[in-house]
């Protein structure tokens, strides 16, 4: 059989060898792209234990009626700037529903695009804007959550802080009382609390 196949190469016309060879080539670097590319979006596990944290809020935060308009509105868990959580926040909240409202990730490149939303990760890279980030948001009951250093002395109104491997949680209540969200005692009871200086 060795033989017949080297009898093949020898008599298949050139062309076709060169193009069997380039393809064999570009699907051996589509191959090394593709682990390279899954590799680059698999979630450390920081951030899947940030995902679960954000679908917890879903269910232990009051929103006004308002910002759930309608009975099948799904509630909405948004990212903002570069996705940190991969696929994981999607598989976190797939089918899972909080007082029959399914869930939804969004993700969005800027505030404008953000219709409905009700918890919204602000990623470290939009942690510069954050003022004009709250300021485009206020008045729209949204709890927003990030994981820079001063996420809630700037505004923010849960900071997801990593210290020594855990993940705990710095809430702003004054924040969150400004946009009508109600944290609920027991998650207020495992966070710190941040209070603003008075002036």
């Amino acid at each position: 059989m060795a033989v017949l196949r080297a009898v093949a190469r020898l008599q298949a016309p050139r062309g076709i060898q060169a193009a069997a060879a380039a393809w064999c080539l570009v699907c051996g670097l589509l191959l090394v792209r593709a682990h390279s590319l899954s590799a680059q979006t698999a979630p450390s596990r920081e951030y899947q234990v940030k995902a679960v944290f954000l679908f917890n809020f879903a269910q232990f935060v009051e929103w006004p009626r308002a910002a759930l308009a309608g009975a099948d509105t799904p509630l909405v868990i948004g990212v903002l700037g570069e996705n940190p959580f991969g696929a994981y926040l999607d598989e976190t909240v797939r089918d899972e529903k909080v007082d029959n409202r399914l869930l939804e990730v969004q993700r969005y490149n800027r505030t404008e695009e953000i219709k409905t939303c009700h918890i919204l990760f602000v990623s470290r890279c939009e942690a510069t804007r954050l003022e004009p980030i709250l300021a485009s948001l206020k008045e729209r009951s949204i709890l927003v959550v990030g994981d820079a250093d001063d996420f809630v002395q700037r505004g923010g109104m849960i900071r997801l802080a990593t210290t020594q491997n855990n993940v705990r949680l710095i809430a702003n209540v004054d924040a969150a009382k400004a946009e009508n969200l109600t944290l609920s005692s027991k998650r207020r009871r495992s966070a710190e609390l941040f209070t603003p200086s008075k002036k």
